[in-house]
């Protein structure tokens, strides 16, 4: 059985709401279980949460674009350059220069992404705030459990690639730190 054949079982038996499923096939046997979560006094569900040290990506490496050549273009009478559009090389340069100093966060697993730790808190971090080593910086939901997803790396939080609740899947960026 393949690995994203597996993940499809999980996705299945989450959304199915079953608590264990087990299947047998000529050389193996996998057997899927999940612990639903107890009804409070109100009917709310209680949330289980579980520690996962997210992996550090490689840091990210943009290509530069490449501009077309239009030999119909080239025969049309040249406009008078204008000085505030002209692309700025020593911009372009440093801006390649960040790109490729940042360090990709991923997802550790497949689940739904959360900024936030409930919807009526803040989010755990913004653009532009500085991470330590071990803080958590987002909420991945799994099979109803809430896992605190803690970072590998220091820095400061450059773009979020993942939007807030939304599904992702392991190995995904979630977002980009610039770790100087």
């Amino acid at each position: 059985m393949k690995q994203s054949e597996i993940q499809d079982l999980i996705k299945f038996v989450a959304k199915a709401g079953v608590t264990e499923v087990e299947i047998e096939h000529k050389d193996f046997k996998i057997t899927i279980k999940s612990e639903m979560p107890k009804k409070g006094k109100k009917g709310a569900e209680e949330a289980i949460i579980q520690q996962i040290q997210v992996p550090v990506a490689t840091p990210v490496v943009q290509a530069a674009p490449v501009a077309a050549t239009n030999p119909v273009a080239s025969t049309n009478p040249v406009a008078a350059p204008n000085p505030e559009a002209a692309p700025n090389p020593e911009a372009d340069a440093s801006a390649k220069e960040d790109a490729s100093n940042l360090i990709e966060v991923k997802s550790p697993m497949i689940g739904t992404f959360y900024r936030r730790p409930s919807p009526d808190k803040d989010p755990f971090k913004e653009v532009g705030d500085s991470i330590k080593t071990g803080d958590v910086v987002c909420v991945i939901e799994a099979m109803k459990l809430f896992n605190e997803i803690e970072s590998e790396v220091s820095g400061k939080i450059v773009k979020f690639l993942a939007e807030d609740n939304s599904p992702v899947e392991y190995d995904q960026p979630l977002f980009l730190v610039d770790p100087s």
